[in-house]
C-alpha cells in the first residue's frame, strides 16, 4: 500500500475511534455524530498531509515529530473553537498524529518501489 493510501486510510480509522472515545465524556454524548464525522475528517486530513510528508522526508523520527506537530495543531483547534475539553481532545489528537507520523514513515510503498 502506498503511503499516501495508507495515510488516508489509517488517519480515518483512527480518526474514527478517536471521535468514539467522546463516548466517555456523558457531556458529549448528545453529540457523538458530528464528533466522530468531525475526528474522521481531521484523522484523515492529517494522514494525507503526513503520507504525501512521507514521500519527501524519509526519516521516522522528523515523521513522527511532524505527526506530533499535526496532531497537536489540528486537535487545538478543534479544542479552541469547543472552548472545553482541551487535555483530552489535544491528547488524543497528538497520539493519533504520532501513529500516523510513524506508521507513514516505517510501512507503505514509496512510488517506484514494491
Amino acid at each position: 500500500m502506498k503511503k499516501v493510501v495508507l495515510g488516508l486510510a489509517l488517519g480515518a480509522i483512527l480518526g474514527a475511534l478517536d471521535g468514539g472515545s467522546a463516548w466517555l465524556a456523558p457531556e458529549a454524548r448528545d453529540k457523538m455524530i458530528p464528533i466522530v464525522i468531525g475526528a474522521t475528517i481531521k484523522g484523515t486530513i492529517t494522514g494525507l498531509l503526513l503520507g504525501l510528508f512521507a514521500l519527501k522526508v524519509r526519516s521516522v523520527p522528523v515523521g513522527v515529530l511532524a505527526g506530533l506537530a499535526l496532531g497537536f495543531l489540528f486537535s487545538f483547534f478543534v479544542a479552541y473553537h469547543e472552548h472545553s475539553h482541551y487535555v483530552n481532545i489535544v491528547t488524543a489528537g497528538s497520539i493519533l498524529g504520532l501513529i500516523l507520523g510513524y506508521a507513514t514513515q516505517r510501512f507503505g510503498a514509496t512510488p517506484g518501489r514494491v
